[in-house]
Order: C-alpha cells, then structure tokens, then sequence
C-alpha cells in the first residue's frame, strides 16, 4: 500500500525519459529498487572484490555483501530519522526508504574488479579519453548503458531523485587536471543540468570544488551508510582473516600515536579492539557499534537555490563529532594495517598488470582503427565498430573492463595471452 509523503513531489519522481509503464502498485521509487535488484550489474558485484580477492575466502566481503549491508544501515538511518522527535519528520512527510535503499544498493555498481586499484588502472589508461571513476560510470549504467535494445543500449530511465541520490561528485573531469578520483564523465553534464532543472547554481559552490560537497539527503544517508559499513566491516574481515592482530594493532598505535595525535578517545577504541580479539567477541562488539554510527546522526535544516523545487536539498546530515573521529581512526587502521600489506599490494599489482593488458589487446584492435579479428562477444564489438571516433570506442573498451568480474577479467586475459588456455564459454 503506496503511503502519502509530502515530503517529493512530481519534479522528484520525474525521469531522465518518458517511460511507456503504466502506474502500478509500487511507488517510482520502488521501480528503481526493482530494476537495479534485478540486473546483471547488480549481480556481477558478488564477483568483485571489496577489500579481498573474490573467492579467496567464503566469509569475506563482496562487493554484492557490502551493498546488501550498506542498504541495510541506509534503511536504519531512514527508520530513524523519521520517527525520532528532534527532526522535522513524521508519517506523511519523511525520506522514502526504498529510495535510499535504491541508492544504496547501486552506489557501487560502476565498480570495476580488483578494488579501488582497478578504479585507479582504468583511470590512467583512459587519461586522454575523459579519465575513469566509478560513481561516474555507476551514474552513466543507470542513465545511459544498462539494458540491451536490439544492437543499441540504453538506460534504466531513473527518477531525478534516484539519479541525485548516486550523484556524490557533479564536476566534469576537464574542471580538473589528472585528476585521481571524485568527477563525472564530461559528457554526462547534461544530467546535473536536469537534477537541478537547469537551474543556475549558487556561484558559492562553484568555488574550491564545493559543488561535489552539495548533495541531496538521500545522498547523504547514503554515504554515511557506505562509511559506516566499510569503517567497521572492514576491520572485521581484517581481523577474521588474520591481517589485522593484537600484535600489529598495538604496533600502529605505538609508531602513529604522536605523529596522528591519538587522543584518549582514539587509544581507549584501540584497547576495546584488542580486548574484543583476545575474547574472541569482536565480531558481534564491532557490529553492535552500526547502532552507534546510526544513533550519532542529527538533522539541521539549510537554505539552497533548490528550495523551490525540491525537499531534498532542504537538510544536512550531521555526525557527531566523536563517532566520526572513530569512523576516521578504523578507516586510517584498515588502511596502514591491510591495505598497504605486501598481500594486497600484490593482489593490485596483478590486478593493475591484467587490466592494463586486456586494455592494451582491445586498443590496439579497436581504438586507433577497428581492425579485422573479432576479439569480442559480438554485441560489444558490433557496437565498437558502429562508434566513429576513437573516444567512443575507448569508453565502449572501459565500459566493457569495469563491468568484468574479477574471475572473468583473469579468463579474458588467459585467452588473449595464455597459450595452454583455451576457454570459449564467455562468447556462447
């Protein structure tokens, strides 16, 4: 039964096309849910890695687990939100949980295998072509290449809420020089033009990048959810796969304990997590603490060019200020301790040389001229060869990449350069 929510309007429920679907029992909203629950990308994320390599070990993290996780914290957030008494909420004006959890459960769906290294890989190889970053290409599935149409592909044709809802950066890649991460695709302008209804933007956040900083609620409790699920699950998984110990925990805080200026807040959570090892509680003490990250959020009420339009721009999710310091100390942990281990430094460094490989194959074939040997499925190659700059061709090339597995992503390039493999099952 569809709830009254006063909260959106039709400019919210608005998509990027007119959609042929005739009203039915679930809100548009809830199509968006629907549609990304229900597609190959969403499921592909079960093959790529979060922080571990895919299928290395049957407890850890996936991308696919992660999102799951990270809809769930974002529907909490929204449960309580709504119907706590110090904010502006209540049963006919309130953040729709099924968008968040949309949102949710897409934010990574632009992903390529191999973690964030595979992100940076494909960023330097399509540095002359508009650069690589996955919110950008997890925007530009939902807009633009998530269904097949004949020979073509299109979009999900989202609601301008849900759009805005995956939208964390909203700067082209050529306001910047090389950057690293945190832009869109400087052809997918045109959608920021359409979530702000071609409204002009307040000069201010056009200073010092701050536009990526403004964000819808819904963007918001999304990336609190992301943060607290991979603050805390991250050192979980570290923990129960060894990487993390009583030994090398208490060593991080001993080297960077001055030079970080960990404060009595920060040493007593380390304490707690050695103590939570050694009692063998850690992961039901860590879980318990989502609750923690959840009950630290408040609500402040802000003025924006959007007010007019729009609910959605209309509140600013703040932490407090202690929970953030502790999201902050377990990322800074995971990373010193796990992520810059000689274990996944090699798992990158394979990462990045198999890529980087598969990229070098398909460029040679296909960017500067498409040549004769089809090297692809032929839906991606008869696209490839529709595509008449060599632009066009390099993004059809990433798109293909970032939407590999990581297991499909060593097949490929087993067959492009391993002599005793010979597998033909991914072109059937």
């Amino acid at each position: 039964m569809k709830r009254k929510n006063l909260f959106y309007n039709d400019f919210d429920y608005e998509r990027t096309e007119t959609s042929k679907r005739t009203e039915d029992y679930r809100t548009p909203f809830q199509i968006d849910r629907d549609r990304v629950i229900h597609s190959s990308e969403f499921r592909r994320l079960q093959g790529k890695t979060q922080v571990f390599l895919s299928g290395e070990y049957d407890y850890y993290r996936t991308r696919l687990t992660h999102s799951i996780e990270v809809a769930q914290v974002g529907r909490s957030i929204c449960a309580y939100l709504n119907t706590h008494k110090n904010t502006p909420f209540n049963n006919e004006y309130f953040i729709d949980e099924d968008l968040v959890e949309a949102a949710c459960l897409a934010h990574d769906l632009g992903h390529p295998p191999f973690g964030h290294a595979g992100e940076r890989i494909l960023n330097e190889l399509m540095k002359n072509f508009g650069g690589f970053e996955g919110n950008a290409q997890t925007l530009r599935l939902i807009t633009e290449i998530f269904y097949r149409t004949g020979d073509h592909r299109r979009g999900m044709k989202p609601t301008r809420a849900f759009v805005d809802s995956i939208l964390k950066y909203k700067i082209p890649y050529s306001n910047f020089e090389n950057p690293e991460n945190h832009f869109i695709y400087d052809n997918q302008k045109k959608y920021i033009d359409f979530i702000f209804a071609e409204k002009e933007v307040d000069p201010r956040l056009l200073e010092n990048s701050r536009l990526n900083d403004f964000r819808s609620i819904e963007c918001q409790i999304m990336d609190w959810a992301d943060d607290t699920s991979y603050a805390i699950n991250d050192i979980a998984d570290s923990i129960a796969g060894k990487f993390m110990t009583i030994k090398n925990i208490e060593k991080w805080a001993q080297d960077n304990s001055d030079e970080l200026g960990l404060g009595l807040l920060e040493l007593n959570a380390i304490e707690k997590i050695i103590v939570w090892i050694r009692d063998g509680v850690f992961k039901s003490k860590l879980g318990s603490e989502i609750g923690d990250f959840i009950h630290a959020i408040t609500i402040r009420e802000r003025k924006t060019f959007m007010d007019e339009k729009t609910n959605r721009y209309k509140y600013e999710l703040i932490i407090d200020r202690d929970i953030q310091k502790l999201a902050d100390l377990y990322k800074k942990i995971s990373v010193d301790i796990v992520f810059r281990s000689p274990q996944i430094f090699q798992m990158e460094f394979k990462g990045n040389h198999i890529l980087r490989s598969i990229y070098n194959a398909l460029s040679d074939n296909y960017i500067e001229q498409v040549k004769a040997p089809r090297l692809l499925p032929e839906f991606t190659d008869s696209l490839l060869r529709s595509k008449p700059t060599r632009e066009l061709r390099a993004r059809v090339i990433c798109d293909y990449i970032a939407g590999m597995t990581d297991n499909y992503a060593g097949r490929t390039f087993k067959r492009l350069y391993d002599p005793d493999f010979i597998s033909f099952s991914d072109f059937i």
